[in-house]
């Protein structure tokens, strides 16, 4: 009776085929001038032609803002060394992260910049900025990135549809005290190609793998159908897909199981975010409690007592699934029941709870291997190295064994390795600043 309620989680051939298949469809339409119907996938341009080579040097600054706390940053970069860096941490206060206007967001980060530099005594210098953006946004140049959204503890509504490169510059001139230039937007997942490389050249593609889910990789520019103009030097461009919305319009909805309806159904934005949903941090512990709940009601679990807590919507989290797949789970599993209101749990509901986290985490790592073997598949590359950062793929024991098996078993001719890649969103931007003014000496030779 478990396993048939369980094994609606299970991918068969099929459906892993019918979900690759309709990946690559929606990139596909995602990358189109005047696709035939909408996309889920953004497929956002990030105007990065190249990746680190090595020779980058000299002083840069980043500028982190993903949530309440932001990080400035300052990173050395020196051929043949290890990066430096030096970082300040900076909370931005309510008052500010909800308002009618844009600016006092934008003179307060332009303040803590300061405040950042006088600390570090580099009041006199010139310095370019990288700025790591984490919020939904469509990109027009390397530094133009419009917000399509707040998320998370931001809503400033005058704001979205405006350029937040633009108005973090006209920040720092309004107050006419720096020699700072914001010359790149960046979102975390591209910061993580960006870092991956930095460490290894052959890197291609970067994902986040935590709260949320993104992955970016290295498109061919003969592909990128509704990049108009013509581009003369450039072979390949960084394409953030933006897959955490992927089935946003429909198109997975032959895969939910009603465990995934519930769950979209009690989420904060229903009908959005449809492929985190399935397996992200934010969500994999409410999945599987949402499971145990039909157990505990079908008498199947608990002697079908359901404690307060257990009815707790998110008391279940990623991080007890991490813990329960871990070689003490069953220990980890009796201590986190008796949290939950379960002092008194026999073997057996020991051994159907670590099946569950079992079933949905290797559901989790299926689903986003699919999409990687998919990616390794259209860039034919010789190897690939996948840049990964996110609290999901660095805690849960067995998120990256998971993955490197199923992507090999889906993309059998292609060479590849998992690699982690942590801080994109810090030192990533930085190293994002140093690409931006080496093109912008490129160009200014070619014009010369």
């Amino acid at each position: 009776m478990v396993n048939q309620i369980v094994s609606a989680l299970v991918l068969t051939p099929e459906l892993i085929k019918q979900i690759q298949d309709t990946f690559e469809s929606e990139m596909e339409l995602g990358l189109m001038q005047n696709p035939p119907k909408a996309s889920s996938l953004q497929m956002e341009n990030t105007f990065i032609p190249e990746l680190p080579n090595g020779k980058e040097d000299g002083d840069f600054l980043a500028l982190d803002l993903g949530g309440t706390n932001f990080r400035v940053i300052l990173i050395r970069l020196k051929p043949g060394h290890q990066a430096e860096s030096y970082v300040q941490y900076y909370t931005v206060p309510e008052f500010i992260r909800i308002g009618d206007h844009g600016e006092p967001l934008f003179d307060f980060l332009a303040e803590c910049i300061h405040d950042f530099m006088k600390k570090n005594d580099l009041l006199e210098k010139h310095l370019p900025l990288g700025f790591c953006f984490s919020f939904p946004m469509v990109q027009k140049a390397l530094d133009i990135g419009v917000l399509v959204t707040w998320t998370k503890s931001f809503n400033i509504p005058s704001v979205v549809g405006e350029d937040a490169v633009k108005m973090l510059n006209d920040a720092l001139e309004r107050r006419g005290d720096l020699q700072v230039n914001v010359v790149a937007v960046v979102n975390d997942t591209t910061g993580t190609l960006i870092k991956g490389a930095s460490l290894y050249p052959d890197c291609a593609i970067g994902l986040i793998l935590g709260t949320g889910c993104n992955a970016c990789y290295l498109e061919k520019v003969e592909r990128i159908k509704k990049w108009d103009g013509e581009h003369p030097g450039i072979d390949e461009v960084i394409v953030d897909i933006e897959w955490g919305a992927f089935g946003d319009n429909g198109v997975l909805d032959f895969m939910k199981t009603e465990f995934d309806k519930i769950v979209d159904n009690n989420s904060l934005l229903v009908s959005s975010f449809t492929f985190e949903k399935l397996f992200a941090g934010k969500y994999l512990g409410e999945l599987v409690r949402q499971i145990l709940l039909c157990l505990i009601d079908d008498k199947l679990l608990f002697r079908g007592k359901l404690s307060n807590m257990m009815m707790t919507h998110n008391a279940f989290t990623a991080e007890h699934v991490s813990e329960i797949e871990s070689q003490d789970g069953d220990l980890k599993a009796r201590e986190i029941l008796e949290t939950l209101g379960y002092p008194s749990v026999t073997d057996d509901d020991i051994a159907i709870l670590r099946h569950l986290c079992a079933v949905t985490s290797v559901r989790g790592a299926r689903i986003v291997s699919i999409c990687l073997a998919s990616l390794l598949n259209r860039m034919k590359k010789e190897f690939v190295t996948v840049a990964i950062d996110g609290s999901l793929y660095n805690k849960h024991p067995k998120f990256h064994q998971l993955m490197t098996d199923f992507i090999a078993e889906m993309a059998p001719e292609r060479k590849f390795k998992l690699m982690l890649a942590e801080d994109g969103s810090g030192k990533g931007a930085g190293l994002v600043a140093a690409i931006a003014e080496r093109l912008k000496a490129q160009k200014h030779k070619t014009e010369v």
